[in-house]
């Protein structure tokens, strides 16, 4: 009887006790994966339930690989500041006014809540990292410029004292509704039209 026709080499299984080769782990952008793991992990329990070995986990690839990318914990939460403050410039330099300016970075906060958590809590972070320091100042430049388009005697204060008033506003309102501390008051009403009404009652910035 003829011996059975072998299948081609490449088809092959191993020689028994050899190790097949691995195979190239194919995830797209793996670090925007770990942002993103990382980002649902603070949304749901704040940045303290932060751990590389179970973002490596949840993105499916070895426990090194959040490491390679951010060095440590400290590393990639300073990322996720600087993504934010980068979003937040972005939205802010869109503003058509001051008033506008504080809608958005109302609606920033609801949108992004767990790069808000982490943007205004420094000793999360390495405050000197080149891309934190140059998004930050982006961010805060957009605030200026919206507080120095309103008229002089709008403001009723000098404009620094307004920006520093135009931000406290926005950021209280913002991190007390995030916290929950608004429902009573806020309700069913919109956050965003209860806060251009606040607005409108500190600065007269038109209708």
């Amino acid at each position: 009887m003829p011996p059975a026709p072998q299948p081609p080499r490449s088809q092959q299984p191993p020689p028994r006790g050899a190790h097949a080769p691995r195979r190239p782990y194919h995830h797209g952008d793996l670090r925007r994966a770990i942002l993103t793991a990382a980002l649902d992990v603070i949304a749901a329990d704040g940045p303290s339930a932060l751990s590389l070995r179970d973002l490596a986990r949840r993105a499916g690839v070895s426990h090194a690989a959040p490491a390679h990318h951010f060095k440590d914990r400290t590393g990639l939460l300073t990322a996720i500041a600087a993504e934010g403050f980068g979003l937040l410039a972005g939205t802010l330099n869109e503003a058509a006014d001051l008033k506008d300016a504080g809608v958005r970075y109302v609606r920033f906060a609801r949108e992004h809540p767990a790069h808000f958590q982490v943007m205004f809590t420094p000793e999360l972070l390495r405050t000197d990292d080149l891309e934190l320091t140059t998004a930050r100042t982006l961010a805060g430049d957009a605030l200026r410029g919206a507080v120095s388009a309103v008229r002089p005697e709008s403001l009723g204060i000098d404009a620094r004292l307004a920006g520093v008033a135009a931000w406290s506003l926005a950021h209280g309102f913002a991190t007390l509704l995030l916290g929950h501390n608004l429902d009573g008051p806020v309700g069913d009403k919109d956050p965003e039209e209860v806060f251009r009404t606040l607005a409108a009652m500190m600065f007269r910035t038109g209708p």
